[in-house]
């Protein structure tokens, strides 16, 4: 650690940073440099007081424009730097006209701040395709700041510095330029892999020939691998030797192991899923009280919707240990059964007859297998039926089909005459009791 700091101190005095310094200053400090700052001020005081009117007009023009929504945000991008498309454009005027006028190296200063404007408009607006405004802020600053140190001459001198704050581990070692490297390439690179496995992934699910699950199965598979490449490439990249990380990676994998087991248990049981198809998008299933249809299939758990629109997010592992119920796994038909009960007056053979025409009247009641009912026994108080049926659409729920069903069947009883039963008892008294009215008077 000693020898590293002497030798970032030696880059530090013996180097050309602090002799670029000194010269910097002396130059800025030359008469023609300070008119040329002044200009500079000036344009940007000016830019600056008149950007704000300017853009308001520009934003109501461009309100009324009908083109494509690329180039209508691209527009807005440039608008909403109108300051800075101002001051350009001053700095532009103030620099041909010293041209003109003067010798070329007296407006240097001006040509410099020119194009490291254009330079910063240029990637401020091209790091709008990054939706996360932090990513996108971060990726813009270091972009122009390459380019900035690229036009003053510096970036040998900063990479110099910045090698020699390293420090080693093992047979690796890591300087503050191999750690800048790293995230920069795998930053671009994890970002090319995700843009790009979103964009075969939506492919694919486009892909009618394929399952519903063999498409989330791809998908998943073509994100993770691109991810794994873009990783290691960007690695290899800045020279790191990934052999070198055989012990620590053994060591963080049993280290995932202990301390992550439930988040690998649940991605390995999300790709047995999705290989033995047991649940797909849109299949309709029962989870213990959970009742709904699948509206995603993700690496750690399944989106179930209900029917009261509530959105579960259940670990993939329940779907493996627990027993689940998939009301379309095979097919779309499900068979509901209805319990009800008349009283002993009524005629069985009617009731049946009456019931399945009832079942039969409802939209969602499948007119290809016909309802069926059957007497299933003597009740205490009434005679006791099933009726069974078939529906195609559970998504749409069962309860109410089930309520609908048995509204059916009270219309059409009442209708024909069939009563519904109510429980008799029968009270013996034991011992004589004397019934009296409100006056005392007893009666027999």
């Amino acid at each position: 650690m000693e020898e590293t700091t002497a030798e970032l101190a030696a880059t530090l005095t013996d180097g050309s940073v602090f002799q670029w310094l000194a010269e910097t200053s002396e130059f800025l400090l030359r008469p023609w440099s300070l008119y040329q700052l002044l200009i500079v001020l000036a344009a940007f005081g000016l830019a600056h007081v008149l950007g704000k009117p300017l853009e308001t007009r520009l934003e109501g023009w461009a309100r009324g424009l009908k083109t494509s929504p690329h180039i209508l945000r691209l527009i807005v991008a440039v608008m909403r730097r109108t300051r800075l498309v101002l001051f350009i454009a001053l700095l532009a005027i103030g620099f041909a006209v010293l041209q003109e006028i003067t010798w070329s190296s007296r407006s240097y200063l001006i040509g410099v701040v020119l194009r490291l404007a254009l330079a910063w408009l240029a990637i401020s607006v091209a790091s709008r395709i990054i939706r996360s405004r932090f990513t996108s802020r971060v990726f813009a600053l270091v972009v122009w700041g390459f380019f900035a140190a690229s036009l003053l001459g510096v970036t040998g001198d900063i990479a110099a510095a910045l090698d020699a704050a390293a420090f080693e581990i093992g047979d690796i070692r890591l300087s503050a330029l191999t750690v800048l490297k790293a995230a920069i390439f795998t930053t671009i690179a994890l970002w090319l892999a995700t843009t790009t496995g979103n964009f075969l992934d939506d492919r694919v699910q486009r892909i009618e020939d394929m399952t519903p699950s063999f498409r989330v199965l791809i998908g998943k598979v073509l994100k993770i691998g691109l991810l794994a490449v873009a990783l290691l490439v960007s690695l290899s990249a800045v020279g790191i030797d990934l052999t070198a990380f055989a012990v620590f990676s053994g060591a963080v994998g049993v280290g995932l192991g202990f301390g992550l087991q439930k988040v690998v248990s649940n991605f390995i049981s999300g790709i047995i899923i999705l290989l033995d198809k047991s649940i797909k998008p849109g299949d309709t299933i029962t989870l213990g009280d959970t009742f709904g249809w699948i509206r995603e299939l993700r690496a750690r758990f399944v989106s179930v919707v209900t029917r009261d629109g509530r959105e579960f997010l259940i670990p993939n592992e329940d779907f493996i240990t627990q027993q689940v119920i998939n009301w379309s796994f095979t097919d779309e038909l499900v068979r509901l059964d209805v319990h009800f009960g008349v009283s002993y007056s009524s005629d069985p053979h009617q009731v049946i007859d009456l019931a399945k025409q009832a079942a039969a009247k409802l939209d969602r009641v499948l007119s290809t297998q016909k309802p069926v009912c059957w007497m299933t026994g003597f009740g205490d108080s009434s005679l006791d039926f099933i009726l069974r049926f078939w529906i195609s659409d559970p998504q749409n729920g069962l309860t109410n089909i089930r309520g609908q069903v048995l509204i059916a069947l009270w219309d059409t009883f009442k209708e024909n005459g069939v009563e519904f039963p109510f429980p008799h008892r029968e009270i013996i008294m034991r011992t004589p009791v004397e019934i009296t009215d409100a006056r005392g008077t007893a009666k027999a």
